[in-house]
C-alpha cells in the first residue's frame, strides 16, 4: 500500500526537499498551505503535478482536524513555523501562536482523528541558546534566548508530552542550521551567497551584516530531511540531534563565499550593529552520535561544498535575472 505523508510548511526549504525525497521513496505527498493573497510556491513548482496541496492554518484547530480526516496520512511532518529569529522579537505573539501552539493543535488533531499517525516535529538548535556544554546532545539543557527559541522549546516539550501521555508516535528532530540554494534570503547564509553573486556580476557593491564572530553548525538541508524520515521508520519514537559536529563562524562563511568567485571579502562587507540580536547565541555545535548509531544517519555534504553549491546556484540565478529571465 502506498504511504501518504502530510507536510506542513511544504513551500519552505525543508518542505521542498522533503517532498522530493518522499516522492522518490514512493509516497503520496500532501502539503498544507496557508491561504494568502500572494502564493509563494516557487520552491515546489517542479513538484506541483506530483503532490497534493490543501489550504489549512496552524492557527485554526478545526481546519487541521478536517485536513487529517480528508487526507488520512500515515505520517505528518511539521515543518511550518515563523522561523526567522529576528522577526520573533518584532512579532513575539504570532511566533508563539504558530511555532509553539501550532504544534499542540496538530498533536491534538492527531489524537482526535487517528492516534496511529506518526508525527515529526522540527525542533531547533536555537533552544540550546547560551549553551551549557559543547557539543550539544539530546540531554543538554535548553537556555533559549529569543521568542523563536522559547516557542520551539514549547513545541519540543509538548511533542514529548503527547508521546508520554497518549502513546503517540511523536518524534522531535533537534535540527542544527541547515542550508541550501533554496534557503530564504533573509537568513545569513543565503544573504551572503546572494550578495556575493550580485557583487561579482556588478549588480551590488556591498553586503551589510551583523556580528561575524558567532559560530554555527551548518549542514545541507537535503541531508537533514533524510534524518526526519528515518526517525518515523523506527520501532519506537525518540528525539535526535541532527547536525554535522563541526562549527564555523559567519566570518569563515563570508570568506569562503567570496573566495569562490575570486574576491576578497573585506572589501565588500559592512558591519551594521542594527542587525545584532538583542540576546545573541554565540556558538552552537551538535553531537549527532545518537542519530548515527540508531538511525544510521550522517551528513554527506561538507561545509565548503555547501557554500560552493549555494554561491554557484545564486550566480546562475542572478545571471538569468540580469539577462531578463526569471
Amino acid at each position: 500500500m502506498t504511504k501518504r505523508a502530510l507536510i506542513t510548511g511544504i513551500t519552505g526549504q525543508d518542505g521542498a526537499y522533503l517532498a522530493a525525497f518522499l516522492l522518490e521513496m514512493g509516497y503520496e505527498v500532501h502539503g498544507m498551505v496557508r491561504r494568502s493573497s500572494t502564493e509563494s510556491s516557487e520552491r515546489i513548482e517542479h513538484l506541483t503535478d506530483r503532490i497534493h496541496l490543501h489550504q489549512s492554518d496552524l492557527l485554526d484547530q478545526s481546519s487541521i482536524v478536517g485536513l487529517l480526516k480528508d487526507v488520512r496520512p500515515q505520517e505528518v511532518y511539521n515543518l511550518a513555523a515563523q522561523s526567522f529569529v529576528p522577526t520573533s522579537w518584532l512579532q513575539p505573539l504570532l511566533t508563539s501562536e504558530v511555532t509553539a501552539l501550532g504544534v499542540t493543535r496538530i498533536l491534538e488533531a492527531i489524537r482526535l482523528v487517528d492516534p496511529a499517525i506518526r508525527f515529526f516535529q522540527a525542533s531547533s538548535s536555537e533552544m540550546f541558546g547560551r549553551v551549557r556544554e559543547e557539543p550539544q546532545n539530546e540531554n543538554t539543557p535548553f537556555w533559549p534566548r529569543s521568542p523563536y527559541a522559547v516557542a520551539k522549546a514549547y513545541g519540543h516539550f509538548i511533542t514529548v508530552n503527547y508521546r508520554e501521555s497518549y502513546g503517540l508516535f511523536a518524534c522531535s528532530g533537534i535540527m542544527f542550521n541547515h542550508e541550501s540554494p533554496l534557503r530564504g534570503k533573509e537568513f545569513v547564509s543565503r544573504k551572503v551567497t546572494d550578495a556575493v553573486a550580485r557583487i561579482k556580476l556588478g549588480a551590488a557593491d556591498r553586503v551589510r551584516l551583523g556580528t561575524l564572530d558567532v559560530e554555527r553548525d551548518w549542514g545541507f538541508a537535503g541531508d537533514f530531511v533524510r534524518a526526519m524520515w528515518l526517525m518515523l521508520q523506527q520501532k519506537e519514537p525518540d528525539d535526535f540531534v541532527v547536525a554535522t559536529g563541526q562549527k564555523h563562524s559567519v566570518r569563515e562563511l563570508v570568506a569562503l563565499a567570496f573566495a569562490r568567485v575570486g574576491l576578497e571579502s573585506a572589501r565588500y562587507v559592512e558591519i551594521d550593529k542594527a542587525l545584532y540580536r538583542p540576546a545573541e547565541v554565540n556558538r552552537l555545535c551538535g553531537d549527532f552520535s545518537k542519530a548515527r548509531r540508531v538511525l544510521g544517519w550522517e551528513p554527506t555534504v561538507g561545509f565548503e561544498d555547501l557554500i560552493a553549491m549555494m554561491v554557484d546556484a545564486d550566480l546562475e540565478r542572478v545571471k538569468r535575472e540580469l539577462a531578463g529571465g526569471c
